[in-house]
């Protein structure tokens, strides 16, 4: 499972939304303006099959690759 916590206003979010699109991959997008201990954005969940959750702070596609290389999301 994936989670993507944006705004509407983030550039950054949007541009990693799009690149998931691409990428064919599902996820589910938060808005963080609901998340008060969200405090920066675009904030990455990724939960494996045993519930591990990994998060990445920002659009950091070398660490989002290779998460996605590794893990079942």
């Amino acid at each position: 499972m994936i989670k993507v916590f944006t705004t509407p206003s983030c550039v950054y979010c949007h541009a990693l939304l799009d690149w998931f699109d691409d990428l064919g991959l599902d996820y589910s997008e938060m808005n963080a303006l609901d998340f008060p201990e969200v405090q920066s954005v675009p904030l990455t969940i990724f939960v494996d099959e045993n519930g591990t959750e990994t998060s990445v702070q920002g659009f950091d596609r070398p660490k989002i690759k290779k998460l996605l290389k590794s893990g079942n999301f």
